[in-house]
């Protein structure tokens, strides 16, 4: 039987009191499971932390000696117990070492997808399909009016413009797939990197992941050549820098108010739009969908009858 109050949200975060311990907690705590390394669902601090090597890596580059007194690192498919909890990570797809987290308790699975997307990215690990009893899903474009772009066609609208480019990315997950695609579908282009980025892109280099070419922004490229250079940059530089000469400027995101007031706009979402939300319900044949981050009234609406849509936030 599936238990209604397995995750409750708390002013601490998502909280599992049938095995003591927080999925992505916003303050520290003393067991927290790990979706992945963003900000916004990997604080540190915590006790015990419970992830992914490759998040492991990315805390403790970002929050030094005080990303978690304890981690716990876990493979893909390797299922350990906290309390009366078994638990095994799944990709998740949205960066490197994203992971779904799968519960099992009594008998019933339930899968939380922390931030995910289900289409290509060679710059991290594949979303996995994981059957489950209750998916536990992030709503954040659950809008049958939302349907991401290709990345592909996306990336390939720089090439249109032979100007420099001042392309905004968020330092982590974002940046080294731009790189990526940039390096595929880009050739000519010759990608220049800020220096907060780059210890992440080691990261990534070292955990086998092959971007491409790149390097560190020199100013002097950039102004003795007027032409296919690619400076990417992180959100806060980019915002500063909004009346930035001789270069147009474009951000990589899903969202439309990032788009707004640039020379290019560039649709490259690393979340799951209105049609991947469906076709990962269809997929993994939940009996119930509960949502998270975002708005799951439109998913409640679509199914209504057909299957129980529970919105938790």
């Amino acid at each position: 039987m599936i238990i209604d109050d397995f995750i409750t949200i708390t002013p601490t975060g998502l909280y599992c009191v049938y095995g003591n311990f927080y999925l992505d907690p916003q303050q520290p705590v003393a067991e927290a499971v790990i979706s992945h390394a963003h900000g916004d669902h990997a604080i540190g601090g915590s006790k015990n932390v419970y992830c992914t090597a490759a998040t492991k890596t990315f805390m403790e580059h970002r929050y030094r000696k005080f990303a978690a007194v304890d981690f716990h690192t876990k493979q893909y498919h390797k299922t350990f117990k906290i309390n009366d909890v078994t638990i095994t990570f799944y990709s998740a797809g949205h960066i490197l070492g994203s992971a779904q987290v799968l519960m099992e308790y009594k008998g019933i699975k339930y899968l939380y997808t922390g931030d995910y997307k289900i289409e290509p990215d060679h710059s991290c690990e594949p979303f996995e399909f994981v059957q489950t009893d209750v998916l536990i899903t992030e709503s954040t474009f659950a809008n049958p009016e939302t349907k991401h772009p290709s990345p592909v066609d996306e990336i390939k609208k720089l090439n249109e413009t032979k100007a420099n480019i001042m392309l905004g990315a968020y330092a982590l997950g974002k940046s080294q797939r731009i790189i990526q695609l940039l390096n595929t579908h880009c050739p000519t282009k010759n990608v220049m990197v800020h220096h907060s980025i780059m210890p992440f892109i080691k990261i990534y280099e070292d955990f086998g992941m092959k971007l491409g070419s790149h390097k560190m922004y020199d100013r002097k490229i950039m102004k003795n050549n007027h032409e296919h250079q690619v400076y990417i940059v992180p959100p806060m530089v980019f915002h500063s820098y909004h009346k930035a000469i001789n270069v147009v400027r474009a951000f990589a995101s899903g969202w439309k108010n990032l788009q707004q007031q640039n020379g290019i706009s560039l649709y490259i979402s690393d979340h799951a739009d209105w049609n991947a939300i469906l076709e990962t319900i269809e997929k993994v044949k939940p009996k119930q969908v509960w949502t998270l981050h975002g708005d799951g009234k439109q998913l409640k609406e679509y199914f209504n009858n057909r299957l129980k849509v529970k919105i938790l936030n």
